[in-house]
């Protein structure tokens, strides 16, 4: 019973099972009162026509003579006839009970008196059992003035209702019976029709392995909850595709990237057991150059620790960022730097400074690595850095002199490890890894990072990220570097 389906079918089966017995059982308790009613009312319309017969203003049936009262002659056996039937019995008792006429249908049998009936209680109905059948009986006192009372017995039989009675139930009981085998099988059908896309979708998806992530299921002609599911899964499978994508060229170019500088060392290490001892130029140069690719070796896994860190975001500390005031320090970090290749690094800050909700610390490396990048890709000039409010963005854009983007390497600068086909060589420094632990941390925040080509040449890098509120005349940093 673990199975969905059979659960399905079986909570089917009892609610449609339930249905159907309380239906069975409504329908039963009806039909049984439809016929008690219909018994009673044939009683009612007989016990009428013989108290409008016992009335002194009526015309009783049979021979009348005026000086017997009608009472008596209505006790005539052969008048008390005219009402009976093969199911209905008539009897006529004075108000002490003793029986003063019958039909003769009735035989030796004798309808008990009722001894609660007055005046102001003059109907009653009971069930009585005469002769091992039962009755439906109606007692009635008619009183035609004084010593003239008398009561009406009026009773019919139940044994006809009580097998109709029965014979209802047993067809019910086989409905109920034949139903039940029909519901069972139908339950059965139910759970199936909508177990069985799920089974479908559960085989196609195991069908899709990890090397088959570009297959989708395409049950676009689906427009119901399965419909629904099949294109969460596509959707699903293209991110899953996305994702493998990245791990597989993002393993694909660290291997690249480490194995040049791995390879360096090892042959330098190489040269070092050989001809250090006999050749202090080699020894020199051989250290210099390891110690030169262990340093871009702690660099890049610094930098892959840093985007994992970005990426994943578990137990960040946030707090209210003048983000000017991160700003003024990356530029500050970076003029050493500037200053080398003969270039300037200015900050250009609103004075309503912005303020976001972040990490000061990461914040603080994601204006560095743009700072870094845009040092190191620009030859003459220099790197502005504007802070300003946008709407409701607080926006950070690092503008260099250099060279430029190409617009078709725009999408891919966010990737790990991608360098532009000019800037490929060894000969500019770096690990590939800035622009997108940069954007991992825009990310992190709740903002955006994105670049364009400038009209005049060179680069805009801007960041977006969500304001929490401003602070007036708050300290910012401008700096200048020739």
């Amino acid at each position: 019973m673990n199975s969905l389906k059979w659960r399905i079918a079986g909570w089917y089966l009892l609610l449609l099972l339930s249905v159907i017995i309380v239906t069975g059982f409504i329908v039963t308790a009806s039909f049984q009162r439809i016929l008690y009613d219909n018994t009673r009312g044939r009683l009612d319309r007989t016990m009428q026509d013989i108290v409008r017969s016992a009335s002194p203003a009526a015309n009783p049936v049979g021979d009348y003579n005026e000086s017997i009262p009608v009472e008596q002659q209505l006790a005539n056996s052969a008048n008390l006839n005219h009402w009976a039937s093969a199911t209905t019995v008539v009897q006529l008792d004075t108000l002490q009970g003793q029986p003063e006429g019958k039909s003769e249908n009735l035989g030796g049998l004798t309808i008990p008196p009722n001894k609660g009936l007055t005046s102001k209680n003059n109907t009653e109905y009971r069930v009585t059992e005469l002769g091992g059948a039962r009755y439906l009986i109606e007692d009635h006192l008619v009183s035609n003035g004084p010593g003239r009372t008398f009561v009406i017995h009026v009773a019919e039989s139940l044994d006809q209702l009580n097998e109709t009675f029965q014979r209802t139930q047993r067809t019910i009981a086989s409905i109920i019976v034949l139903a039940s085998i029909a519901v069972a099988g139908l339950s059965f059908l139910l759970a199936s029709a909508a177990i069985n896309p799920i089974n479908e979708l559960t085989l196609a998806m195991r069908e899709i392995g990890s090397d088959h992530l570009n297959r989708r299921l395409q049950w676009r002609g689906r427009k119901d909850e399965i419909g629904k599911l099949a294109q969460t899964f596509d959707e699903m499978l293209a991110r899953l595709e996305e994702a493998f994508a990245r791990e597989r060229q993002f393993i694909s170019d660290a291997s690249h990237e480490l194995k040049t500088p791995l390879t360096s060392i090892n042959a330098n290490a190489q040269m070092l057991h050989r001809w250090a001892d006999a050749d202090e130029r080699v020894r020199s140069e051989s250290l210099s150059v390891i110690v030169n690719e262990t340093a871009a070796l702690a660099e890049m896994i610094n930098g892959m620790l840093m985007l994992a860190k970005a990426e994943s975001g578990d137990n960040l500390p946030l707090e209210p960022v003048f983000i000017g005031t991160v700003a003024a320090d990356a530029v500050r970090s970076a003029e050493p730097r500037a200053r080398e290749k003969g270039l300037y690094a200015r900050l250009h800050a609103q004075q309503d400074v912005p303020i976001v909700l972040g990490n000061p610390s990461l914040l603080r490396h994601l204006i560095g690595n743009l700072m870094d990048n845009a040092v190191k890709f620009t030859d003459r000039g220099g790197i502005d850095v504007q802070v300003r409010r946008a709407s409701q963005d607080a926006v950070v854009e690092v503008l260099d002199t250099g060279c430029g983007i190409e617009t078709d390497e725009i999408p891919h600068i966010f990737e790990r490890f991608y360098r532009a086909d000019k800037s490929r060589s060894r000969a500019v420094p770096g690990t590939g890894l800035g622009l997108a632990i940069a954007r991992s941390i825009a990310r992190l925040h709740g903002g955006t990072l994105e670049a364009e080509r400038r009209t005049g040449g060179g680069t805009c890098v801007r960041v977006r990220l969500p304001l929490i509120s401003s602070a007036s005349h708050a300290p910012t940093n401008t700096s200048a570097v020739q």
